[in-house]
Protein backbone atom coordinates (compact mmCIF):
# COMPACT_ATOMS: atom_id res chain seq x y z
CA UNK A 1 0.00 0.00 0.00
CA UNK A 2 1.18 3.44 -0.95
CA UNK A 3 1.89 5.71 1.78
CA UNK A 4 -0.21 8.86 1.71
CA UNK A 5 1.91 12.32 1.05
CA UNK A 6 2.49 14.58 4.41
CA UNK A 7 -0.09 17.27 5.38
CA UNK A 8 2.93 19.17 6.58
CA UNK A 9 6.72 18.96 5.09
CA UNK A 10 9.39 21.59 6.09
CA UNK A 11 12.34 21.37 4.16
CA UNK A 12 15.52 23.65 5.43
CA UNK A 13 13.72 26.39 7.24
CA UNK A 14 15.63 29.15 8.89
CA UNK A 15 14.53 32.58 10.76
CA UNK A 16 17.60 34.54 11.64
CA UNK A 17 17.32 38.28 13.17
CA UNK A 18 20.31 40.93 11.97
CA UNK A 19 21.91 41.99 15.00
CA UNK A 20 23.17 45.65 13.85
CA UNK A 21 25.54 48.09 15.52
CA UNK A 22 27.01 51.67 15.95
CA UNK A 23 25.94 54.95 14.86
CA UNK A 24 25.25 53.45 11.28
CA UNK A 25 23.08 50.35 12.18
CA UNK A 26 25.64 48.20 10.05
CA UNK A 27 25.03 44.30 10.44
CA UNK A 28 27.11 42.92 13.19
CA UNK A 29 25.63 39.22 12.97
CA UNK A 30 22.47 37.38 13.31
CA UNK A 31 20.38 35.22 15.84
CA UNK A 32 19.83 32.21 14.38
CA UNK A 33 16.53 31.28 16.34
CA UNK A 34 16.05 28.58 13.73
CA UNK A 35 18.61 27.20 11.72
CA UNK A 36 18.04 24.49 8.75
CA UNK A 37 15.42 22.53 10.30
CA UNK A 38 13.82 19.61 8.15
CA UNK A 39 10.46 17.32 9.13
CA UNK A 40 7.23 16.00 8.17
CA UNK A 41 3.82 15.36 9.45
CA UNK A 42 1.61 12.95 8.75
CA UNK A 43 -1.92 13.81 8.37
CA UNK A 44 -4.48 13.28 11.46
CA UNK A 45 -1.70 12.84 13.05
CA UNK A 46 0.35 15.11 16.23
CA UNK A 47 4.56 15.81 16.18
CA UNK A 48 5.42 17.01 19.48
CA UNK A 49 8.31 19.72 19.53
CA UNK A 50 10.27 19.41 22.60
CA UNK A 51 13.20 21.42 23.84
CA UNK A 52 14.47 24.17 26.65
CA UNK A 53 12.91 27.96 26.79
CA UNK A 54 14.79 29.84 24.29
CA UNK A 55 15.77 26.59 21.61
CA UNK A 56 13.38 27.97 18.77
CA UNK A 57 10.34 25.75 19.14
CA UNK A 58 7.80 29.07 19.58
CA UNK A 59 9.63 30.72 16.39
CA UNK A 60 9.84 27.82 14.24
CA UNK A 61 5.97 27.56 14.78
CA UNK A 62 5.17 31.09 13.82
CA UNK A 63 7.29 30.72 10.64
CA UNK A 64 5.46 27.16 9.49
CA UNK A 65 2.14 29.34 9.98
CA UNK A 66 3.71 32.89 8.29
CA UNK A 67 2.95 34.76 11.28
CA UNK A 68 7.09 35.02 11.00
CA UNK A 69 8.29 35.49 8.09
CA UNK A 70 11.34 32.84 7.31
CA UNK A 71 14.30 34.38 6.15
CA UNK A 72 14.66 30.78 4.00
CA UNK A 73 13.86 27.40 3.23
CA UNK A 74 10.05 25.75 2.34
CA UNK A 75 7.04 25.14 3.72
CA UNK A 76 5.20 22.44 2.03
CA UNK A 77 1.43 22.55 2.54
CA UNK A 78 -1.20 19.89 1.40
CA UNK A 79 -4.59 21.38 2.29
CA UNK A 80 -6.11 19.40 -0.89
CA UNK A 81 -4.83 17.14 -3.41
CA UNK A 82 -2.45 19.95 -4.69
CA UNK A 83 0.64 20.86 -2.53
CA UNK A 84 1.35 24.43 -1.57
CA UNK A 85 4.54 26.07 -0.45
CA UNK A 86 3.56 28.38 2.04
CA UNK A 87 6.97 30.48 1.86
CA UNK A 88 6.09 31.49 -1.54
CA UNK A 89 2.93 32.93 -1.28
CA UNK A 90 2.10 36.58 -1.15
CA UNK A 91 -0.21 38.30 1.34
CA UNK A 92 -3.19 37.86 -0.86
CA UNK A 93 -2.61 34.02 -1.43
CA UNK A 94 -1.60 33.41 2.04
CA UNK A 95 -5.21 34.78 3.50
CA UNK A 96 -6.98 32.81 1.77
CA UNK A 97 -4.62 29.32 3.38
CA UNK A 98 -5.18 31.07 7.09
CA UNK A 99 -8.44 28.71 7.14
CA UNK A 100 -6.65 25.67 6.91
CA UNK A 101 -3.71 26.84 9.64
CA UNK A 102 -4.33 27.67 13.00
CA UNK A 103 -2.52 28.37 16.36
CA UNK A 104 -3.78 27.73 20.00
CA UNK A 105 -1.90 30.00 22.47
CA UNK A 106 -0.29 29.45 25.43
CA UNK A 107 -1.79 31.99 27.81
CA UNK A 108 -5.72 31.88 27.79
CA UNK A 109 -5.38 35.34 29.59
CA UNK A 110 -3.52 37.33 26.84
CA UNK A 111 -4.62 35.46 23.81
CA UNK A 112 -8.98 36.35 24.31
CA UNK A 113 -9.84 39.97 23.67
CA UNK A 114 -11.25 40.89 26.83
CA UNK A 115 -14.05 43.38 25.08
CA UNK A 116 -15.64 40.63 22.98
CA UNK A 117 -17.57 38.18 23.63
CA UNK A 118 -17.59 34.59 22.95
CA UNK A 119 -19.86 34.67 19.91
CA UNK A 120 -17.13 37.50 18.94
CA UNK A 121 -13.89 35.23 19.52
CA UNK A 122 -15.12 32.01 18.14
CA UNK A 123 -17.01 33.84 15.21
CA UNK A 124 -13.99 36.06 14.30
CA UNK A 125 -11.96 33.78 11.78
CA UNK A 126 -15.16 32.97 10.33
CA UNK A 127 -15.90 36.27 9.46
CA UNK A 128 -12.42 37.15 8.48
CA UNK A 129 -12.30 34.21 6.03
CA UNK A 130 -15.82 35.14 4.98
CA UNK A 131 -16.82 31.47 5.47
CA UNK A 132 -20.40 32.49 7.16
CA UNK A 133 -22.13 35.71 8.54
CA UNK A 134 -25.42 36.00 10.02
CA UNK A 135 -27.58 33.19 11.64
CA UNK A 136 -25.20 30.74 9.63
CA UNK A 137 -22.29 32.26 11.35
CA UNK A 138 -24.14 31.66 15.28
CA UNK A 139 -25.16 28.37 14.32
CA UNK A 140 -21.92 27.11 13.53
CA UNK A 141 -20.16 29.11 16.38
CA UNK A 142 -22.68 27.26 18.92
CA UNK A 143 -21.85 23.93 16.94
CA UNK A 144 -18.08 24.19 17.60
CA UNK A 145 -18.60 25.67 21.08
CA UNK A 146 -20.44 22.69 22.07
CA UNK A 147 -18.10 20.55 21.16
CA UNK A 148 -14.68 21.59 23.12
CA UNK A 149 -17.27 21.45 26.21
CA UNK A 150 -19.09 24.73 26.72
CA UNK A 151 -22.57 25.85 26.26
CA UNK A 152 -24.36 27.97 23.81
CA UNK A 153 -25.20 29.95 27.12
CA UNK A 154 -21.77 31.35 27.36
CA UNK A 155 -21.79 32.70 23.50
CA UNK A 156 -23.09 36.04 25.24
CA UNK A 157 -20.43 36.14 28.27
CA UNK A 158 -16.58 37.85 28.09
CA UNK A 159 -13.64 36.19 28.72
CA UNK A 160 -13.06 37.59 32.53
CA UNK A 161 -16.30 35.58 33.38
CA UNK A 162 -14.54 31.88 32.95
CA UNK A 163 -12.03 29.85 34.89
CA UNK A 164 -8.39 29.08 33.02
CA UNK A 165 -9.07 26.02 31.35
CA UNK A 166 -12.70 27.55 30.28
CA UNK A 167 -10.80 29.76 28.41
CA UNK A 168 -8.50 27.67 26.75
CA UNK A 169 -11.29 25.85 25.06
CA UNK A 170 -12.69 29.40 23.88
CA UNK A 171 -9.36 29.77 22.36
CA UNK A 172 -9.35 26.26 20.80
CA UNK A 173 -12.99 26.43 19.23
CA UNK A 174 -11.41 29.59 18.09
CA UNK A 175 -9.04 27.89 16.10
CA UNK A 176 -11.64 24.99 15.19
CA UNK A 177 -14.08 27.26 13.76
CA UNK A 178 -12.54 27.45 10.09
CA UNK A 179 -12.72 23.83 9.98
CA UNK A 180 -8.77 23.90 10.06
CA UNK A 181 -6.14 20.81 8.51
CA UNK A 182 -3.42 22.40 11.14
CA UNK A 183 -3.50 23.05 14.34
CA UNK A 184 -0.22 24.90 16.09
CA UNK A 185 -0.78 24.50 19.77
CA UNK A 186 2.34 26.59 20.91
CA UNK A 187 2.12 25.34 25.01
CA UNK A 188 -1.52 24.94 25.06
CA UNK A 189 -1.42 23.66 28.46
CA UNK A 190 1.30 24.57 30.35
CA UNK A 191 -0.65 27.79 32.15
CA UNK A 192 -2.72 25.14 33.56
CA UNK A 193 -3.54 23.19 36.69
CA UNK A 194 -2.03 19.41 36.14
CA UNK A 195 -5.63 18.25 36.43
CA UNK A 196 -7.49 20.78 33.72
CA UNK A 197 -4.53 19.84 31.67
CA UNK A 198 -5.53 15.94 31.48
CA UNK A 199 -9.14 17.28 30.35
CA UNK A 200 -7.73 19.72 27.40
CA UNK A 201 -5.57 17.07 26.53
CA UNK A 202 -8.18 14.60 26.32
CA UNK A 203 -10.48 16.77 24.52
CA UNK A 204 -7.43 17.73 21.92
CA UNK A 205 -7.34 14.19 21.36
CA UNK A 206 -11.01 13.42 20.76
CA UNK A 207 -11.38 16.94 18.58
CA UNK A 208 -8.51 15.48 16.50
CA UNK A 209 -10.89 12.03 15.77
CA UNK A 210 -13.57 13.20 15.37
CA UNK A 211 -12.49 15.95 12.84
CA UNK A 212 -9.10 14.48 11.37
CA UNK A 213 -7.02 17.49 12.83
CA UNK A 214 -3.51 17.04 12.52
CA UNK A 215 -1.23 18.83 15.16
CA UNK A 216 2.52 20.73 16.20
CA UNK A 217 2.21 20.14 19.52
CA UNK A 218 4.85 22.73 21.28
CA UNK A 219 5.74 21.97 24.90
CA UNK A 220 8.30 21.36 27.45
CA UNK A 221 6.75 18.94 29.36
CA UNK A 222 7.77 15.48 27.99
CA UNK A 223 4.71 13.94 30.27
CA UNK A 224 2.44 16.31 28.27
CA UNK A 225 4.12 14.78 25.36
CA UNK A 226 4.00 11.57 26.03
CA UNK A 227 0.36 11.83 25.97
CA UNK A 228 -0.32 13.28 23.10
CA UNK A 229 2.32 13.04 20.43
CA UNK A 230 2.54 10.36 17.71
CA UNK A 231 6.13 11.27 16.70
CA UNK A 232 8.73 13.37 19.04
CA UNK A 233 11.21 15.96 17.52
CA UNK A 234 13.65 17.02 19.74
CA UNK A 235 15.30 20.67 19.70
CA UNK A 236 18.00 22.36 20.79
CA UNK A 237 20.12 25.85 19.69
CA UNK A 238 17.76 26.27 16.53
CA UNK A 239 17.91 22.58 15.27
CA UNK A 240 16.03 19.27 15.53
CA UNK A 241 18.89 16.77 16.80
CA UNK A 242 16.71 13.92 17.68
CA UNK A 243 13.06 12.77 16.11
CA UNK A 244 11.25 9.44 16.62
CA UNK A 245 8.22 7.68 17.13
CA UNK A 246 7.17 8.83 21.17
CA UNK A 247 7.35 5.28 22.03
CA UNK A 248 10.68 4.62 20.44
CA UNK A 249 12.24 8.03 21.93
CA UNK A 250 11.33 7.55 24.91
CA UNK A 251 12.31 4.31 25.34
CA UNK A 252 15.82 4.36 23.23
CA UNK A 253 17.24 7.90 23.11
CA UNK A 254 19.90 8.20 20.94
CA UNK A 255 21.11 11.51 21.37
CA UNK A 256 22.58 12.52 24.84
CA UNK A 257 20.68 15.75 24.87
CA UNK A 258 17.36 13.63 24.87
CA UNK A 259 18.35 11.78 27.76
CA UNK A 260 19.11 14.80 29.46
CA UNK A 261 15.37 16.07 29.26
CA UNK A 262 14.06 12.51 30.22
CA UNK A 263 15.82 11.95 33.16
CA UNK A 264 14.86 15.32 34.27
CA UNK A 265 11.10 14.32 33.64
CA UNK A 266 9.08 13.28 36.71
CA UNK A 267 7.89 9.44 37.02
CA UNK A 268 4.10 8.68 38.45
CA UNK A 269 5.52 5.52 40.27
CA UNK A 270 7.53 6.36 43.28
CA UNK A 271 9.56 3.06 43.09
CA UNK A 272 10.87 4.14 39.69
CA UNK A 273 14.58 6.09 40.38
CA UNK A 274 15.39 7.73 37.40
CA UNK A 275 19.19 9.33 38.38
CA UNK A 276 18.97 13.15 36.55
CA UNK A 277 21.38 14.22 34.39
CA UNK A 278 22.66 17.86 34.85
CA UNK A 279 23.79 19.50 32.15
CA UNK A 280 27.01 21.93 33.20
CA UNK A 281 27.05 25.39 31.55
CA UNK A 282 24.71 27.43 29.27
CA UNK A 283 22.58 27.14 26.40
CA UNK A 284 24.44 27.80 23.09
CA UNK A 285 24.32 31.82 21.81
CA UNK A 286 22.01 31.75 19.16
CA UNK A 287 24.27 34.63 18.04
CA UNK A 288 27.45 33.00 18.48
CA UNK A 289 26.88 28.84 17.80
CA UNK A 290 29.94 26.83 19.33
CA UNK A 291 31.96 25.03 16.33
CA UNK A 292 31.30 21.39 15.43
CA UNK A 293 28.05 20.07 17.51
CA UNK A 294 26.24 22.21 19.41
CA UNK A 295 25.44 20.85 22.07
CA UNK A 296 29.03 19.53 22.60
CA UNK A 297 29.81 22.35 25.69
CA UNK A 298 27.40 20.68 27.45
CA UNK A 299 27.20 16.94 26.45
CA UNK A 300 29.20 14.60 28.92
CA UNK A 301 30.19 11.94 26.01
CA UNK A 302 31.76 15.00 23.86
CA UNK A 303 34.95 14.35 21.91
CA UNK A 304 37.81 16.13 20.04
CA UNK A 305 35.40 15.56 16.65
CA UNK A 306 32.23 16.90 18.60
CA UNK A 307 34.33 20.14 18.87
CA UNK A 308 35.24 20.47 15.27
CA UNK A 309 32.67 18.89 12.79
CA UNK A 310 29.11 19.23 13.24
CA UNK A 311 27.46 15.80 12.65
CA UNK A 312 25.27 14.93 10.11
CA UNK A 313 21.51 13.71 10.70
CA UNK A 314 20.93 10.02 9.77
CA UNK A 315 18.31 7.52 10.40
CA UNK A 316 19.63 4.91 12.82
CA UNK A 317 16.29 2.75 12.92
CA UNK A 318 13.39 3.06 10.87
CA UNK A 319 11.89 6.34 11.54
CA UNK A 320 14.42 7.31 14.56
CA UNK A 321 16.91 10.49 13.30
CA UNK A 322 19.79 11.51 15.14
CA UNK A 323 22.62 14.23 14.81
CA UNK A 324 25.35 12.69 16.62
CA UNK A 325 28.73 11.37 16.13
CA UNK A 326 27.97 8.57 18.58
CA UNK A 327 24.74 7.71 18.37
CA UNK A 328 25.45 4.11 17.30
CA UNK A 329 27.88 3.61 20.01
CA UNK A 330 26.04 5.34 23.17
CA UNK A 331 24.11 3.25 25.64
CA UNK A 332 21.37 6.06 26.74
CA UNK A 333 18.74 5.69 29.12
CA UNK A 334 15.04 6.25 28.48
CA UNK A 335 11.95 5.30 30.28
CA UNK A 336 10.36 2.23 29.77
Amino acid sequence: MTALPPLLEVRGLEKHYPIESGFLRRNAGAVRAVDDVSFTVAKGTTLGLVGESGCGKTTLGRCILRIVEPTKGSVLFRPEKEVVDLVELDDRAMRSMRCHLQMVFQDPYASLDPRMTVLDIVGEPLRENRLADGGDLQARVARVVEAVGLSTEHLKRYPHAFSGGQRQRIGIARALAPDPKLIVCDEAVSALDVSVQAQILNLMQDLQEAYGLTYLFIAHDLAVVEHIADQVAVMYAGQIVEMAATDELFRRPLHPYTEALLSAAPQPDPEVRVERIILSGEVADPSAHPPGCRFHPRCPYAQEICRTEAPAAAELAPGHAVSCHFADELELEGIQ
